[in-house]
């Protein structure tokens, strides 16, 4: 009986120790598998982040050995920053450490966000640690790459760049005050108006000087009415101050009702820093300006396909800031209207010598010669020769809005191409 005990016993013991290394064993398969899915994200991460190795990887994202074993002020360290630390005494001879300097070694930071205590993607704090601007991470912001994935919007841009360039009348350009200026007496009727002014509120932003500056007060009597024609385009640079509501006065005044507000960002990557002059009611740091677009008379998209040629281009502007002290606008807001209004007759105020243009009429104080003349600038147009026309191609291309209701046509109306009447069924 008692052997019959002792061999039980056994026996249980047996089976408790099966049950054991079996439950280790799934221990072991559960870990492994877990380590090898860990080595797996990592290597996931180094492809991502563009690192060398996994090494790399754990020092850019600070979980090393040294990290474990760093105060609590490193824990939150970002990657690719470092702190320089040296020893400082105290009046009592005491040593102590001392934060010196933030430094960042590679950009892999603000690449990709990761699954982590660190900040990834925190573009305004790499704002304020390096003056690096958040706008200068946007890719493809150029014009020569900006369709490269869109075959069909590149080739239409292409062609109403070669439209455009034929169809432009040579450059004409008058010096002269504006304050004082008669528009009336250049004796024509303008598609499109582009306004320029030197507002006050450079002085204070951009540092300009030498410049002959006009309240918004001045510039609301300059009369744009007179030579705006009976459907017409307004674009007017107004800052990013108090001019956003007064440049809407202005349109008001002038005939025009706003329609779109065109805002260019500015980039600072090849001068990062904080800006110099901050507007005495602004909450944040300015780095964009607005140009406020005006219609005069009644234009529709959908059925004046001869005179606009909408959403062809975005209401984003994003350039590099141009150097301090500088009144240059992006030669990209011409691209913008070229390409949206098909009317040649374009005028653009408080123009430079830099800003003289093929198929613009510019107007300004700061110019440093003439060649207007009234009578040839008027030859440029006659009543059959006031836009730039349109091919078959570009008609074809050009995104279109849907046709008015009860419309049976689906061209694009007054001078536009009706696209598929020709060869409609049961002709």
């Amino acid at each position: 009986m008692a052997n019959h005990i002792e061999n039980s016993g056994a026996h249980a013991d047996t089976t408790v120790t099966e049950e054991d290394n079996c439950v280790n064993m799934d221990k072991v398969d559960l870990l492994k598998q877990r380590r090898e899915l860990s080595r797996k994200r990592k290597q996931c991460l180094v492809q991502t982040l563009g690192m060398q190795s996994v090494e790399k990887l754990k020092e850019a994202l600070g979980s090393g050995t040294e990290n474990t074993k760093s105060k609590s002020a490193m824990e939150l360290l970002r990657p690719s920053e470092r702190y320089k630390n040296k020893k400082s005494s105290d009046v009592d001879g005491n040593q102590h450490d001392e934060e010196t300097k933030l430094l960042y070694t590679d950009s892999s930071t603000f690449l990709k966000g990761t699954q982590s205590s660190n900040p990834h993607n925190d573009y305004c704090q790499h704002f304020v640690d390096t003056g690096q601007r958040p706008q200068n991470f946007i890719r493809d912001v150029g014009l020569a790459d900006r369709f490269e994935e869109y075959p069909k919007l590149k080739e239409l841009i292409r062609l109403k760049d070669e439209l455009i360039s034929q169809t432009a009348s040579p450059p004409m350009y008058l010096k002269s005050d504006l304050k004082t200026f008669n528009l009336k007496d250049m004796g024509c009727k303008f598609d499109v108006i582009l306004i320029e002014p030197p507002l006050e509120e450079y002085q204070r932003s951009l540092g300009v000087t030498n410049v002959d500056f006009l309240s918004w007060d001045q510039i609301m009597e300059l009369d744009i009415g007179e030579v705006a024609a009976p459907r017409s385009f307004i674009f007017l640079w107004c800052g990013s101050s108090d001019g956003l509501d007064l440049g809407r006065v202005c349109l008001r005044r002038w005939g025009f009702r706003r329609c779109e507000d065109i805002c260019w960002i500015k980039t600072n990557a090849d001068a990062p820093g904080h800006s110099k002059n901050l507007e005495q009611k602004a909450v944040f740091q300015r780095t964009k300006e607005h140009c406020l677009m005006g219609i005069k008379g009644t234009v529709r998209r959908s059925t004046d396909g001869d005179f606009i040629h909408a959403n062809v281009d975005i209401d984003l502007i994003i350039t590099e800031e141009p150097e301090y002290g500088s009144l240059e606008k992006p030669s990209e807001i011409f691209n913008i209207i070229e390409h949206f209004c098909l009317g040649k007759r374009r005028l653009h105020l408080f123009g430079r010598d830099s800003t003289i243009r093929p198929g613009w009429l510019t107007v300004g104080p700061a110019l440093t010669n003439s060649n207007y003349n009234a009578e040839t600038y008027a030859s440029y147009f006659n009543s059959n020769c006031t836009t730039t026309g349109c091919t078959e191609r570009i008609e074809a291309l050009r995104p279109k809005s849907p046709p008015p209701k009860g419309s049976k046509g689906t061209g694009g109306g007054r001078g536009g191409f009706t696209r598929g009447v020709a060869r409609g069924r049961g002709r």
